[in-house]
């Protein structure tokens, strides 16, 4: 009996599969309601400018490397 209630409590414990969407701007599938880190859009408006966040990036990988 012992391994078998162990064996139900344990039943909620499996991983669920993912979900993911296409984003709406670029395709690239992403989890849903959230903003695209590819495109930076969210419900078709941008909403992380994501060259600046590259250019930034850059630069303080260069600034870390001096």
């Amino acid at each position: 009996m012992a391994k078998g209630k162990q064996l139900r409590r344990r039943s909620h414990l499996a991983l669920k599969k993912q979900a993911f969407i296409a984003c709406g701007q670029c395709k690239k599938m992403i989890k849903p309601h959230t903003a695209c880190k590819h495109c930076g859009y969210y419900k078709g408006r941008e909403v992380v400018n994501v060259l600046a966040r590259t250019v930034k990036k850059a630069e303080k990988k260069k600034q870390q490397q001096k």
